[in-house]
């Protein structure tokens, strides 16, 4: 068995802890493992099967003898992701510095697994919308063409960090002492302005870009025409924040090039790996945030055809963000490195 010499950079914020708790579930194998995050958290002990670590800064010269590199996100990835791949490691990155780089594969790995292959020492891991998303039509888009998407999120305050998920318990705190609580993250903390998320929904997420839409909706567009390699697909999204603490929710249409019963969809939602169907309207069973948070499965539901189109197909969807959004998505992509033997040093047991 090959044992890879694993660095977790931002092993203190929410991903890189779970990537942590997906090690240890996972039974995932190591040679050696080092936790790097900034200098404020640098020092904090954490313990990974049962030994004890010491989080060290991340710098340049922080991935000598490192083979895979899993990269939480962050600013600092732009700067540490290349000098990574420099010092021999093979970077898998959460952020979206990297993702519409066309040297960098962008991968799902139950979905276009074959792009690890050509990737030049630094993979991407694609936007939490965008896996939730993906995972539940590549199914479909197997059984016949999909060629229009629209789709409306409601994500959870997790997606937005810490702060956020802090921000919203304090806000509900407040509100119900009938106390006055001035909102500082969302829609986002780089943002000029803030709204209260207690209560609310927030129809923003990231900034305003062209024509209207913002950076995350562009994300979910631009990404889903790569993973797919089919630029032709129209693609609508509108992204919520919603007073949720974990897990994202997604409301899909979707048209395809033939008519597909629901049967047929159902069938092919249940077998693709990675997949869940929460679909039992009579008996109210439908997936909820509640249901997938800390859970690998996308879940779907609500499963009907459009009223008016023959082609035309409704989906309910949720999914954890940070588990198979972000973690485990990206460790997937990592065992898959073992299990294809990809890495350049051959550290074996």
């Amino acid at each position: 068995m090959i044992r890879p010499n694993i660095a977790i950079l931002g092993a203190t914020g929410a991903v890189g802890q779970e990537f942590i708790k997906l090690i240890e579930e996972r039974n995932f194998p190591f040679n050696q493992l080092k936790l790097l995050a900034s200098s404020r958290s640098a020092g904090a002990e954490i313990t990974v099967k049962g030994q004890s670590y010491r989080v060290e800064e991340a710098t340049s010269n922080s991935f000598t003898d490192i083979d895979i590199a899993l990269f939480a996100g962050g600013k600092i990835t732009k700067t540490l992701a290349p000098e990574a791949v420099k010092q021999g490691a093979i970077v898998i990155d959460n952020s979206s510095a990297f993702r519409m780089d066309k040297n960098v594969p962008l991968v799902i790995p139950e979905i276009n697994a074959e792009d690890i292959h050509w990737h030049k020492g630094l993979i991407a891991n694609p936007n939490c919308s965008t896996i939730i998303m993906l995972m539940a039509l590549k199914p479909i888009y197997n059984l016949s063409r999909i060629n229009r998407i629209i789709v409306s999120t409601y994500q959870a305050v997790s997606g937005a960090g810490k702060q956020a998920i802090d921000e919203l318990i304090h806000e509900c705190q407040a509100y119900l002492m009938g106390e006055q609580y001035k909102p500082q993250i969302l829609p986002s903390a780089s943002l000029p302005k803030h709204y209260p998320i207690a209560f609310n929904l927030i129809p923003q997420i990231d900034a305003f870009v062209e024509e209207g839409y913002t950076k995350e909706e562009m994300k979910m567009v631009n990404e889903t025409h790569k993973i797919l390699h089919d630029f032709q697909i129209g693609i609508t999204a509108t992204t919520i924040r919603v007073p949720v603490l974990r897990s994202h929710a997604e409301s899909i249409y979707i048209e395809t090039d033939n008519m597909l019963s629901m049967q047929q969809v159902k069938e092919a939602l249940q077998n693709f790996p990675g997949v869940a169907v929460m679909d039992n309207t009579e008996e109210m069973i439908y997936p909820m945030p509640i249901d997938t948070s800390n859970k690998d499965e996308i879940m779907v539901g609500r499963i009907r055809p459009d009223l008016y189109y023959k082609n035309g197909i409704n989906l309910w969807v949720s999914g954890d963000q940070i588990r198979k959004g972000a973690a485990l998505n990206a460790l997937q992509i990592a065992e898959y490195i073992l299990a294809h033997n990809m890495l350049k040093n051959k550290r074996s047991i």
